[in-house]
């Protein structure tokens, strides 16, 4: 079977980028056929970087390049803003083209809000209609969207959990970060926005350390490009003028994959304290790892968190400050919970796992004759 995806990619620095890549190298463990049309920036294995953001003619380019390739499926990769202007509209044009042509198309949705305004929800509702299947990451997703589609759409809508890796925790990562080895690490990482919240996080420390004095904050991360540099301006200035000012680090700059792994496996405690998610990269790394995890209340972190029993769940400012410091006083809970996280992956969440979900997924919508003869498929 040959899988064509159209996305963003490595090298380039994006959530789904990363999602893509790890996707596609459990697929191709699996025999599978796989060839990545991407913006322009990304690079690999059959990749081919076609499109820019802001391209008027994306669609047509993503389009001519990969039915060069005769795909048996188009796997699309949405967010919004990665395809053009207007939230990325040119998405549409894209999957129409492909069904036109009668390729099925499989749409990623990695992002639906559970408050959709008309701008967003015209986009999902025209990428729903028009692909054979999509797929969302969250059960609560899955439900917003039959509340506001129409009802012929819904049994196209399939839920798979964002995968994690299987992989071992980094050893001596304080040590190779140059961070206190001593000391317990309080951990917000991430790209640097307001929806995630991190100012509680500095607020709060203060009080932290007054129950478990043995910490430091660590806040990893930067903006993309000159986005939000206000607000990062303003968290600096928070932590320049905390009275726990000499307890908190900053790790800005460049994080490849290796140094992003390295920071998280330096975490004693990895806080999500986000406003608005609608599911979180960051919290399939924390899995991976075996994080311990505090969180606030969204749906995606709740969630999942229940489901793989790695961290606690606050609603308020004080509980955030009684969770984090239980985890950092309580060894044992914290070993159950990385332990909990690992067996999670492991059992439920690996990319092999995600990947056999696709599969399944794909092989319902192909044409392979429904009669009774043997076929041998070849790549």
């Amino acid at each position: 079977m040959r899988i064509g995806f159209i996305s963003t990619y490595p090298p380039i620095e994006c959530g789904i980028a990363t999602y893509t890549q790890y996707l596609t190298d459990a697929l191709r463990s699996k025999q599978t056929d796989i060839y990545i049309v991407s913006h322009i920036g990304g690079s690999g294995q059959q990749v081919f970087p076609t499109f820019d953001y802001e391209d008027g003619d994306l669609a047509e380019k993503a389009f001519s390049t990969m039915v060069r390739f005769t795909p048996d499926i188009v796997h699309v990769q949405h967010e919004f803003g990665l395809y053009g202007k207007h939230l990325g509209v040119s998405v549409v044009p894209l999957i129409l083209e492909f069904k036109m042509l009668g390729i099925p198309v499989v749409s990623t949705l990695h992002t639906v809000y559970t408050d959709l305004d008309m701008p967003h929800r015209t986009i999902l509702e025209a990428v729903i209609t028009n692909s054979d299947r999509v797929i969302v990451h969250e059960g609560y997703q899955l439900d917003t969207l039959k509340s506001l589609m129409p009802e012929p759409l819904h049994d196209r809508i399939k839920v798979v959990p964002h995968g994690a890796r299987e992989i071992d925790i980094l050893p001596d990562a304080k040590k190779k970060l140059g961070l206190p080895e001593d000391k317990k690490v309080i951990l917000i990482i991430g790209y640097i926005r307001p929806s995630k919240n991190f100012e509680l996080v500095i607020d709060i420390f203060p009080e932290i350390l007054e129950k478990y004095p043995n910490a430091v904050l660590v806040m990893a991360g930067k903006t993309r490009g000159q986005e939000y540099v206000e607000y990062r301006n303003q968290l600096l200035e928070r932590i320049a003028n905390s009275p726990a000012r000499d307890n908190i680090i900053v790790l800005r700059g460049q994080l490849p994959q290796h140094v992003f792994d390295q920071v998280l496996c330096a975490a004693d405690v990895v806080v999500l304290p986000y406003k608005i998610v609608s599911q979180s990269g960051i919290l399939a790394h924390c899995l991976a790892f075996g994080r311990p995890i505090v969180a606030s209340s969204g749906r995606a972190l709740v969630d999942t968190l229940g489901r793989a029993n790695t961290g606690i769940v606050c609603n308020d400012r004080r509980e955030f400050i009684d969770a984090i410091v239980k985890v950092l006083s309580d060894e044992s809970l914290a070993r159950q919970f990385c332990e909990n996280a690992r067996n999670f992956v492991r059992n439920n969440i690996s990319w092999s796992i995600i990947a056999d979900k696709h599969l399944e997924l794909y092989r319902d919508i192909t044409d392979a004759p429904k009669v009774d003869v043997r076929i041998i498929t070849t790549e």
